[in-house]
């Protein structure tokens, strides 16, 4: 799923109002934390994700790397919070400026 720049722009405001609601620690990913991960998007669509700073990997890399397992878009990496976002196929939230 690829984003134009207005819609990243756009779902960046709406996550700025959201906490984190998953840390990726030591451990970094694991197929329990794809798999919860998977699950939060197909509820919430757009979620934010804070990486600890005993996490040894880039914040980036691993945005990349949930994004291709969960089938998402990468909103935006700041520092060490990852703001991702997957439509719902039915009844979305989120109306995308075109």
């Amino acid at each position: 799923m690829e984003l134009t720049s207005k819609q990243r722009a756009y779902l960046g405001g709406c996550a700025s109002t959201l906490d984190p609601i998953f840390q990726i620690g030591k451990a970094s990913l694991t197929p329990e934390i794809i798999q919860a991960l998977d699950e939060a998007l197909e509820k919430r669509e757009l979620i934010k994700i804070s990486v600890l700073k005993n996490c040894a990997d880039d914040p980036r890399e691993i945005a990349q790397v949930i994004a291709e397992r969960t089938h998402s878009a990468v909103v935006k990496v700041i520092g060490k919070k990852i703001i991702l976002f997957r439509q719902a196929k039915k009844n979305s939230k989120f109306e995308l400026p075109a």
